[in-house]
């Protein structure tokens, strides 16, 4: 990609996602139309249903896309939307009969059912707020059965509370208001609302820390967080989703919005892909179309010439068996896991959009030097780092070397905060690091890449080193101005707009070093950056970290295995085996240094041979090793 094209890519991606968005809305409207052109009442039935559906699974999806984490508590936030707005809409003398032993703070509001969406959203909200303070702090499977908890616990509380629910019985009294132009109106509205969090900075942040939050944590978001805002805001929408489903029937139970419509929901997003807003929208299209179709067979009827048996539940059988089948066949769902687009459109669109000057690149964090001091960490009856001490100057190069297992990934996790230190002290410039948040650590100026490759795989480059730069605290043209220049720096221009999973091994290595970049840091710790890399790549690396300090004086700790690698860029080396750091000095010194060999190469071995061999086959098992 020549530097022209690069410079417009920020321009071409809002186009894109603009144009992604238009694409989205028509195609729903289209289906939409000709369900009720074509088929009368019955299509506007279908159309109205489907509509409301893309509200609740695009909420759904807002929380659950970005995070990559499942949620069955959705539709117990539809619940408690639906019963409010229903009970502050119904009409006073419907009431009094419906919900005799309403309690009075309840009684005779009778709003108008759009202004009772407000409420309902509210109801959301609070409910989301409340359980996402425990949701938010899980991972995974973890996260997943707690939301299935909420759902049991709405569930229950709303049988339990017959004054104003009516208990297990049917709630009814509600206005039907729900018609084809609004629900497709408050399709459409939801549909800009997750496309605008899909492309923002906390969308983002969420969908780097769904790829790997480690690497997410270490430029600085706060997992936490970001995951409790995705959960609130679609709290917030399912509630009003809820709200509408509700209007659209009329009457309801609690049953109504359990397992069965959890399960509907669960099922469209997992076919059409879970990952986007399009695929979201295509998966509601889908199934509505499928469940309806088969409907129909299941009283039975004749089909070519064959007579059908009734069955019970076939409905639910044909959805099941369609998740199967996009499982074993598309795992990411029948859109993926990138949003639908049409060829051409973003440049289409980018010719409408103003031209934008870039903001100055942002400038990096003060030199800092970093001091370690008596740093302890054990695990269980392993001592894996035992009273390190040294000091990493800033603007140099400081190598940090030692056989397998001496520690030395250890010591980096430790000033990064993945793990927790049980003594000693992490000083970086008057900052003490020991007993801060592991996402606290990056915003000082200190960055990192991982002894294992952990790229942010479903976004493209430039959206991995973007990121970075939001995390790390600049606005929008500022950030884009910031990757575009470490996007270059690093010669990663030509893939700007491939995923990062796509990339070879190579500029993956690369795109990690930019991405560190991105957040203007001052020391950087590589964790065996040239591990995996061919004698070619091992070369550019090494003349790519040299410019770094010269023209930018950034300090680095460098980990790496190839000891020629290391004596060849660094200032000053530390050394460590088995926990304790043993040497530390120029590289000169320490080539010859009789602790450092030993570790090398075995004590009998080094008593056998003379200094110069000493040194000779120091290097020959070290860059072996």
């Amino acid at each position: 990609m020549a530097s022209t094209a690069l410079a417009d890519l920020p321009r071409l991606r809002r186009a894109g996602a603009i144009g992604q968005t238009l694409v989205i809305v028509v195609a729903l409207a289209a289906v939409s139309y000709a369900l009720v052109f074509g088929l009368g009442r019955m299509g506007e039935r279908i159309a109205v249903q489907m509509c409301v559906f893309v509200s609740a699974v695009v909420a759904l999806g807002l929380f659950t896309g970005n995070s990559g984490i499942v949620s069955f508590g959705h539709s117990a936030f539809m619940a408690l939307g639906a019963y409010t707005a229903g009970i502050l809409s119904m009409p006073a003398m419907m009431q009094r009969t419906a919900l005799a032993q309403l309690p009075d703070a309840l009684k005779g509001w009778e709003l108008s059912p759009w202004v009772a969406l407000v409420p309902a959203a509210g109801i959301g909200l609070v409910a989301a707020g409340l359980s996402g303070l425990a949701i938010a702090r899980l991972r995974g499977a973890s996260a997943t059965i707690s939301t299935l908890g909420l759902l049991i616990i709405v569930h229950s509380v709303l049988i339990g509370a017959r004054e104003i629910t009516r208990g297990s019985q049917t709630f009814f009294g509600v206005p039907r208001v729900t018609t084809f132009e609004i629900a497709l109106g408050a399709a459409v509205l939801f549909i800009l609302a997750a496309r605008l969090y899909r492309e923002s900075r906390w969308g983002l942040m969420l969908r780097a820390v769904r790829d790997d939050e480690a690497a997410a944590t270490a430029l600085g978001i706060n997992a936490r967080a970001v995951k409790y805002g995705a959960w609130v805001l679609s709290g917030a929408m399912a509630a009003v989703a809820g709200a509408l489903y509700g209007f659209m029937l009329g009457a309801f139970s609690p049953t109504t919005f359990y397992f069965g419509l959890m399960f509907s929901l669960v099922a469209m997003l997992i076919i059409g892909g879970m990952a986007t807003v399009s695929g979201a929208v295509t998966g509601v299209v889908l199934v509505t179309l499928l469940q309806d179709g088969v409907r129909q067979l299941e009283g039975g009827g004749t089909v070519a010439g064959v007579e059908l048996p009734a069955v019970f539940g076939l409905t639910t059988v044909a959805l099941s068996a369609a998740i199967l089948l996009v499982i074993w066949l598309r795992p990411d769902g029948l859109i993926g896991t990138r949003e639908v687009r049409l060829p051409g459109h973003a440049r289409l669109i980018a010719l409408l959009l103003p031209r934008r000057e870039q903001a100055p690149a942002a400038p990096m964090h003060a030199a800092k030097e970093l001091t370690i001091s008596r740093l302890t960490k054990h695990f269980a009856g392993l001592t894996a780092v035992d009273c390190a001490d040294f000091q990493v100057p800033p603007g140099q190069v400081t190598g940090l070397i030692g056989p397998n297992g001496a520690g030395k990934s250890t010591v980096v996790n430790l000033i990064t905060a993945q793990f927790l230190a049980d003594e000693g002290s992490i000083r970086f410039g008057t900052d003490e690091l020991r007993g801060r948040a592991a996402h606290a650590i990056a915003p000082l100026g200190l960055a990192r890449t991982f002894q294992n490759l952990r790229l942010f795989g479903t976004l493209t480059v430039y959206e991995n080193v973007l990121v970075a730069a939001l995390a790390a605290g600049h606005a929008g043209r500022a950030a884009s101005a910031l990757a575009l220049r470490e996007i270059a720096a690093l010669e990663l221009s030509d893939a700007a707009t491939t995923t990062a999973a796509a990339l070879p091994y190579g500029a993956r290595k690369r795109l990690e070093i930019a991405r560190c970049l991105a957040s203007g840091p001052s020391l950087i710790l590589l964790d065996e950056p040239a591990a995996g890399m061919n004698p070619d790549e091992t070369a550019d690396l090494g003349e790519r970290l040299k410019r770094l300090t010269a023209e930018r004086g950034i300090g680095l700790l460098l980990i790496d295995h190839d000891l020629e690698f290391v004596n060849r860029l660094s200032s000053s080396i530390v050394v460590m085996n088995r926990g304790k750091v043993i040497a530390s000095g120029t590289p000169e010194a320490i080539r010859q240094d009789p602790a450092v060999i030993e570790a090398y190469i075995g004590r009998g071995r080094a008593r056998r041979v003379d200094d110069d061999a000493k040194t000779t086959d120091y290097a020959k098992e070290g860059a072996s090793t």
